[in-house]
Order: C-alpha cells, then sequence, then structure tokens
C-alpha cells in the first residue's frame, strides 16, 4: 500500500520518523521511505491551513491508496483524557464568515459559496486500529482558543469536540481528490485560557504515534 503521511511538524511523528528511518524530512518536500509492505510517503508541511492546503493539493494527485494527517490537537470534551487519540471524521472552518456586532455569521448565514464543514465519506479498507478510535467532530482554525468568550460562541454555534489549525484543509484536499483518507490526533490540551501547565505534549506525542504505527501495521 502506498500510504501518505501528513504532518503540521516533524516534531509531531518524530518517534514514528526515527522507527521507519525517515529523519531527514524537510518541510514541503516529499520523502519516501520503505517499512514492510508499505511505501510510506512523508509530507511536513508546516503550521495552518493555508500551507496544508497548498502542499497536500500540490502533491496528492491520485498515485496514494490511503492519506493520513496526524497531530496533536486541543479539546473541549473533558470526557476526553488527555492523551486520548481519536479520528477527527468532520471537521468546520469555524472563522469563516464575518462579524456582525457580538454576533458571528457563517457562509451558510451570508448565503455565500463556500465548504463550512467537510465530511470523512469513508474508506474502502478495513482497519483494526482506526475503524475503533473515538469518531469526533472537530474545527480547524487559525487562532486556537484561549478566551472563554470567544471559547463559548464556538461551543454553541458548531458544537466541536477537538480543534486544531490543519485537519479541515487536508480533508477537504483528500476529499476533491478522492484519496481515502483519516485525520487521527491527540489531545495535548483542554480549549481554555492558555495554561501550558496543564499541557502533555510529550504523551499527546507518545499515544499518537504508537497508534499511528499499530494503524499502518493493521493494513
Amino acid at each position: 500500500m502506498k500510504i501518505l503521511l501528513v504532518a503540521a511538524t516533524q516534531f509531531e511523528i518524530a518517534p514514528l520518523l526515527n522507527y521507519i528511518g525517515a529523519t531527514s524530512v524537510s518541510e514541503g518536500v516529499l520523502s519516501a521511505h520503505t517499512y514492510k509492505q508499505h511505501e510510506i510517503v512523508i509530507l511536513i508541511t508546516g503550521v495552518g491551513m493555508v500551507a496544508t492546503a497548498y502542499y497536500v493539493g500540490k502533491n496528492i494527485g491520485s498515485k496514494y491508496d490511503f492519506a493520513i494527517n496526524a497531530g496533536i490537537c486541543g479539546s473541549f470534551n473533558r470526557n476526553l483524557d488527555i492523551g486520548t487519540v481519536v479520528d477527527i471524521v468532520e471537521d468546520s472552518f469555524s472563522e469563516l464568515g464575518a462579524e456582525d456586532g457580538d454576533s458571528f455569521l457563517s457562509l451558510s448565514d451570508l448565503n455565500l459559496p463556500g465548504c463550512i464543514t467537510v465530511k470523512n465519506p469513508g474508506s474502502p479498507f478495513k482497519n483494526a486500529v482506526l475503524d475503533v478510535l473515538p469518531k469526533v467532530n472537530g474545527i480547524t482554525v487559525n487562532k486556537v482558543h484561549g478566551n472563554e468568550s470567544s471559547i463559548d460562541k464556538v461551543a454553541v454555534k458548531f458544537h466541536p469536540i477537538v480543534e486544531s489549525m490543519e485537519g479541515g484543509a487536508f480533508m477537504f484536499a483528500c476529499k476533491e481528490s478522492g484519496i481515502p483518507h483519516a485525520q487521527i490526533r491527540s489531545v495535548s490540551n483542554y480549549v481554555e485560557r492558555r495554561n501550558k501547565s496543564t499541557w502533555n505534549i510529550p504523551l499527546a506525542i507518545e499515544n499518537l504515534n504508537k497508534k499511528l504505527l499499530d494503524a499502518i501495521d493493521a493494513f
């Protein structure tokens, strides 16, 4: 199987890169590696939806059997423990729209065309690891939430479970290209006023990479 593995930063998938001997990857440059019976192509996009949309759209074509976006995320739901790995199956661009005083108007509110929410149509491939991950919805943002008022507003409008800065862009590019895909993220923190003392990025990365390797082995 030929798999495209996309991450915003090398840091987030460093354990997997070390394991398969892919330690010299560069941002925006495809790096192909053989792992067991698979060809794993690594793409580091840089942070944010613009870079992700460009590099994934430029490189995905129709030459991959499956694509995975891997990273960490913040969770709005405190029932998810820090370090929990989830599969984001629906992602919304929560900032796409206009302000009207204290209100936010989405594209649909404005009667404008465009993609607000992208859903994963599902994959023809069965995978014993990916198939049992918690399925959640998320939002993709340029500015991660750290203000109580804005957190409350986005929670009411979109009811997100998690947020990232790249996931929706990846899913949109894959869906438009017809490539089966999964957005897999591990919770590193809760969405609240910025408080790094409660984060656990090392645990999130450890758990994410364990699940990634297990998922690749399961194909």
